[in-house]
């Protein structure tokens, strides 16, 4: 950019550079990435259809901002790309504390300036990134924090009374003058504190203990919110959510696809661990957990379900498979069943239980979720095991029951080097055969997980009995498991105390 050489008001004048308010400046940049068809949101997934739109439409328009939506919906990220759609440099006088307009001072320093060296007015200039100010608001955020307030101690090094302008210390908004300034989780903030705010937004005037001072600030305001809070911590009082004119309701992925590529985009995986063969099964897996969890009634859903979630329990999953490779010496792995007990933390750590949810206990609800995953995802690789038992025609399935009625069982913990791994699956008669009738053309590794998978699958649907062990799964005749069912009960309690 040519301006940024300039450096009196003389030369920005004569360049005829023109001032724009920061909510023209995005309604100008917007424009031009519309009609470019230019990515403008890069790494936001899932919005394409509802949230981008209308955020576009509240920009075009003008107007202050409310992301309303539960935790984990990008509602942070979304602000803070907003400033990609500022100017990449602005003028401001020299020394201002709050980036006067050379074009259009507000400030008593920059008028002054001003008057006093005209056209030799020294011109400096404001990169976009540091056009951006945050602030979370939490129940002990004062006035002063955001507007400012009487500074006695310039009172008496100026020699000035309290009634100059010069006394103030400008507080964060005031500072954030011709930026972006975004107020996570609004509602946290107190009532007297908010109408503060709102009488900054509609009168354009600071009030600090009787202090009263007309200062046109030029803002792009940004605020969070999260529906739980209206009810649990506090609410936006009425004449500020009338001064934010559009309110932008955010949501989680919609389907696994978009879920996945969010996951992906944002689970921090070392070299080493990419290198970890992780099949797409299991991955849906992860995902589908976050689907099951935002319908069970174990769960509190006006808390929500984070997208974070699902990013903690894919980087578990990897560093589950990563630990038994590294105990067991192995030059390679690839991700298990047996694995996703290492995503247990994740998920307990994520939710937020109802009464009956905390009944069970949030080990036995992470394990519940899991179980609901796989039976939902279980019949889009095989047949449906309740149906295929209810058909004419011979049941799939036969061969494995049998062989678990005969009196075997099958203990898969995650630490099984990959041959044992192997070894313990081939021993089930008719296993190796289903999942090759149905999916033939998969590596050894793939027929590997969905041989497992099969075990999981039908538990899930009664017809076999699984317990868990300490870092794995065991698989018995379920009829057998009836005949124990008190001491079983009493293993499985103790397991998620």
């Amino acid at each position: 950019m040519d301006h940024i050489n300039i450096k009196t008001l003389g030369a920005l004048k004569a360049s005829n550079y023109k001032s724009l308010s920061v909510k023209d400046e995005l309604r100008k940049n917007l424009i031009r990435q519309l009609k470019n068809k230019e990515e403008g949101f890069e790494g936001i997934l899932g919005y394409d259809e509802t949230v981008i739109p209308e955020l576009q439409t509240a920009i075009l328009s003008r107007h202050n901002i409310l992301l309303l939506g539960l935790r984990g919906q990008a509602k942070t990220r979304i602000a803070r790309l907003l400033g990609n759609l500022l100017d990449e440099y602005i003028p401001y006088v020299s020394g201002s504390e709050i980036f006067d307009d050379p074009l259009n001072p507000i400030s008593w320093f920059a008028k002054h300036e001003i008057s006093i060296h005209g056209d030799n007015t020294s011109v400096s200039w404001q990169h976009r990134s540091e056009r951006y100010t945050e602030k979370l608001a939490t129940p002990d955020v004062t006035v002063a924090d955001l507007i400012g307030d009487v500074d006695p101690i310039k009172a008496a090094t100026l020699k000035l009374t309290y009634n100059d302008e010069r006394v103030i210390h400008f507080g964060l908004i005031p500072r954030a003058h011709r930026s972006i300034f975004v107020i996570n989780e609004l509602p946290d903030l107190q009532a007297r504190i908010q109408v503060a705010l709102f009488n900054m937004l509609q009168e354009k005037d600071i009030q600090i203990r009787g202090f009263k001072l007309r200062l046109p600030l030029d803002i792009q305001f940004v605020f969070t919110a999260n529906p739980e809070d209206y009810t649990n911590r506090g609410s936006i009082v009425t004449p500020l959510k009338d001064r934010i004119e559009s309110q932008i309701l955010t949501h989680y992925p919609k389907t696994i696809g978009i879920s996945r590529k969010i996951t992906f985009q944002e689970a921090k995986l070392t070299e080493e661990q990419k290198g970890i063969e992780s099949d797409g099964l299991v991955k849906d897996l992860v995902e589908q957990v976050a689907f099951e969890a935002r319908q069970s009634e174990f769960i509190d859903q006006k808390s929500g379900v984070s997208a974070r979630l699902t990013i903690s329990a894919y980087e578990n999953l990897i560093s589950t498979a990563e630990r038994r490779m590294l105990i067991n010496s192995e030059k390679t792995t690839s991700v298990r069943l047996s694995d996703l007990v290492g995503i247990i933390p994740a998920v307990t750590g994520k939710i937020e239980l109802v009464y009956e949810g905390e009944l069970e206990g949030p080990a036995k609800v992470a394990n519940t979720l899991i179980g609901k995953a796989i039976k939902t995802l279980f019949v889009r690789y095989f047949p449906d095991p309740e149906k295929a038992k209810k058909s004419k025609t011979a049941n799939p399935y036969n061969s494995i029951t049998e062989w678990f009625t005969e009196g075997n069982t099958l203990d898969l913990s995650d630490s099984l080097t990959g041959i044992k791994y192997k070894k313990e699956l081939m021993r089930v008669t008719g296993l190796y055969d289903l999942v090759k009738k149905f999916h033939p053309k998969l590596s050894e590794n793939q027929t590997l997980l969905l041989m497992e998978f099969v075990l999981h699958g039908l538990a899930e649907h009664s017809q076999l009995n699984k317990k868990y062990l300490d870092g794995g799964f065991g698989f018995s005749d379920m009829f057998e498991s009836l005949f124990n069912t008190g001491v079983e009960d009493e293993e499985d309690d103790n397991d998620f105390r």
